[in-house]
């Protein structure tokens, strides 16, 4: 899967100008029964931007051309965040999530991010069981950080040279490497997620290349480790409380016309016994709570207060291999302490009861534990003062990127942002009504974001 190149002393790119990328059919998915809808080709960059003469490295990019050419407006840019998801395969899925207008409109153009998809895929050996990540005392706090530090050094070592050159920032020079190269003066952009980030670190180095830009489920790069850990934690049981709302209303969901929380504390109690890792059940919710799937939540936690165990879900792409080269990059993880570490737990669970603060924000502070020195992207407030307005979405029960964190991004920029708020749940929002995506695609196709601050009801 890697295409990773070393190229010696030769130049990776050069200086002045910029080689377009040739374009040639993609290969074909096995996965999948329909061929591949756009074309592919690769790009060279440095490794190391600061060292442009140095060694090359070439990531895949994918392009789904615009159905109307004589009225194309552009490119538009894509990212589907994770980090882990293929840039590259989302534009050739474009036909399946942008409207007809999009598509006829735009060059959709997804590029596989270093360490995802086709780009020198980055991956760890994941065969070792880890120690719980919920230490109750200062020896399980040292044998957790050991294991954190031993895993992020084997991983290292395994994906040398691009583990050291993954974080976001670098991603961001690429991602205008890919613009130059398709002879480009200004790039559209939607990120969704951790694909946020991108937008964010984009538009502060290089705002008066972006044309219009979507950030759709908002990652805050301004937060410290407290509020990253938090803030998640507290969004997951407001969530969980709209889950409870919807099976009081919902004849259909399994749990309807019984005390939803008091059955939830007798599920956690029944997973606690079952032979199985400790706080699967809170983990395997969680992961629902993207859709969200209520129906498969309510099921769930049916089936296991009556001692039976649920088939669990799965990670897709590479997510839990590449965030050790890029979260733990993008954001200050280390605990420095068992007190510390205490105390940051407290707070969770303070602010997640119900949810046992197991979210993304203690899975990744986790792993981050043992990363070495300080992060190469350390989080600062978002400055994108030569940027044209960008459109933020974000839905107003989202369980990985709080609305709170959207509410402050908006905070920081407040002349170059627009607030769209789905008042709904689940992570993801330009595409879940008539409202959001009317709203984001009136944006992209005119480049007018909204006067105000705009408002879609739940679906």
């Amino acid at each position: 899967m890697s295409a990773f190149l070393l190229a010696g002393g030769t130049p990776a790119v050069a200086s002045t100008s910029w080689s377009p990328i040739t374009w040639a059919a993609c290969p074909d998915d096995p996965d999948s029964p329909e061929p591949p809808d756009g074309e592919c080709g690769t790009l060279r960059v440095p490794l190391d931007w600061d060292r442009p003469w140095g060694p090359a490295l070439d990531l895949a990019v994918a392009r789904h051309r615009a159905t109307d050419p004589a009225h194309r407006l552009g490119v538009l840019m894509i990212d589907g965040g994770g980090p882990g998801s293929s840039g590259a395969e989302f534009a050739l899925a474009s036909s399946h999530v942008f409207s007809p207008e999009i598509l006829a409109r735009f060059d959709i153009v997804g590029l596989d991010l270093r360490g995802t998809g086709r780009s020198a895929f980055i991956e760890c050996d994941d065969t070792i069981t880890p120690p719980s990540d919920e230490p109750t005392d200062r020896a399980e706090f040292e044998a957790l950080r050991q294991y954190s530090r031993q895993a992020i050094a084997d991983c290292r070592a395994r994906n040398q040279p691009v583990f050291d050159h993954a974080d976001t920032g670098v991603n961001a020079r690429d991602m205008d490497a890919v613009r130059r190269a398709l002879g480009e003066d200004k790039i559209s952009f939607l990120g969704v997620s951790y694909g946020t980030l991108l937008g964010q670190q984009y538009a502060e180095r290089y705002g008066d290349r972006v044309r219009a830009m979507v950030l759709d489920s908002t990652i805050d790069h301004s937060v410290d480790i407290r509020r990253f850990m938090g803030d998640r934690a507290a969004a997951a049981d407001e969530l969980f409380r709209q889950f409870a709302a919807w099976c009081d209303r919902t004849a259909t969901c399994a749990l309807h016309g019984r005390d939803v929380l008091a059955t939830w504390k007798q599920a956690l109690v029944a997973a606690d016994q079952l032979p199985q890792a400790h706080n699967w059940l809170p983990d395997r919710v969680f992961s629902d709570m993207y859709g969200p799937d209520w129906d498969d939540v309510a099921r769930v936690i049916a089936e296991t207060a009556t001692g039976q165990p649920p088939m669990r879900a799965q990670f897709q792409y590479n997510y839990r291999s590449i965030r050790l080269a890029v979260v733990c990059q993008d954001f200050d993880l280390r605990i420095g302490s068992f007190a510390q570490y205490s105390a940051l737990r407290a707070e969770e669970l303070r602010r997640s009861p119900l949810m046992r603060g197991r979210t993304i924000g203690h899975y990744e502070a986790t792993t981050c534990l043992g990363a070495a020195g300080p992060p190469a992207n350390p989080p600062h407030r978002l400055n994108i003062s030569r940027a044209p307005r960008i459109l933020l979405a974000n839905s107003r029960f989202d369980p990985a990127t709080p609305y709170a964190w959207a509410v402050n991004i908006h905070r920081q920029a407040p002349a170059n942002t627009t607030l769209l708020t789905y008042e709904g749940s689940g992570h993801g929002a330009f595409s879940r009504t008539p409202c959001t995506r009317t709203t984001v695609d009136h944006y992209l196709l005119t480049q007018e974001a909204p006067r105000h601050d705009v408002s879609c009801p739940a679906a």
